[in-house]
């Protein structure tokens, strides 16, 4: 893939530490020509994120509260300062209360809803509000993170399997929206991965394991892999693809039931 992006520039949204989703898809952009921009949230994040950017050749970092308009549009106005136009934005935010992502699905708090759906689902909407105008004149491709849990109960799961199927249908909504600007709009959804987000939903060991052993290919998909899929929505490549949630988990989709040696 070296060389893919050479020449774009994009906004990575999202890097908790070297294990995120979003940091497997930094290094294959970086690793196939892009320049980046990252955001972070608070100064913990931050610290983490520098060494991570300066890694790929970053000196970028915004700091951002999704929920919170005015920090939004700071963050879009320094992006816009730095580089008129971008070619990318990779949204891999999401977060609940992790003491509801245990148990049942019936007790989920009307709070906790609104808070998930706010940070998971809409905030890819406010984001690509402010992202498309700088994308208008070239086109350029907005992607984001999803899971299985979206259309298919998954233990523990629970709101954040409802998030996620708003943020799959606001993915679908956004590509009608912005596809006669040039500008594509897909979601990646990886199978389970050893992430800080992924070790907060209850059992995440057990639900790791048996999809390892269970997915056609035998195995769950690496930051590489999720990488890969990330430089390709992004370059020219999928210039003809839109609206669409690419699945990365080994296959583990089209299943209706385990391997018959683990039944």
């Amino acid at each position: 893939m070296t060389g893919m992006l050479s020449g774009k520039r994009g906004l990575i949204m999202g890097v908790a530490n070297e294990r995120s989703i979003a940091w497997g898809i930094a290094k294959a952009m970086a690793g196939a020509g892009a320049e980046l921009a990252f955001t972070y949230q608070g100064e913990a994040f931050g610290s983490r994120l520098k060494p991570l950017a300066e890694s790929v050749g970053s000196d970028f970092m915004v700091d951002v509260d999704v929920t919170d308009d005015a920090s939004l549009d700071a963050a879009f106005e320094q992006l816009g300062a730095r580089w008129p136009t971008i070619d990318f934005v990779v949204h891999a935010i999401a977060f609940s209360d992790k003491s509801e992502l245990t148990g049942r699905f019936l007790n989920t708090s009307r709070a906790n809803f609104k808070h998930s759906l706010d940070i998971s689902a809409y905030s890819l909407i406010e984001v690509a509000r402010r992202a498309h105008p700088l994308m208008k004149d070239n086109g350029g491709t907005l992607m984001t993170l999803t899971y299985l849990g979206s259309n298919k109960v998954v233990p523990n799961y629970n709101v954040m399997g409802v998030a996620k199927a708003a943020l799959e249908s606001a993915t679908r909504y956004l590509a009608n929206d912005l596809g006669p600007e040039g500008i594509r709009v897909n979601a990646i959804s990886p199978g389970p991965m050893k992430t800080l987000a992924g070790a907060a939903i209850g059992g995440a060991r057990k639900t790791y394991k048996h999809t390892d052993q269970n997915t056609p290919m035998r195995a769950n998909a690496t930051l590489e892999a999720v990488g890969g899929t990330a430089v390709y929505l992004a370059s020219d490549a999928g210039a003809c693809t839109s609206g669409e949630i690419i699945h990365v988990d080994g296959g583990y989709h089209v299943l209706g039931m385990p391997q018959a040696e683990n039944l």
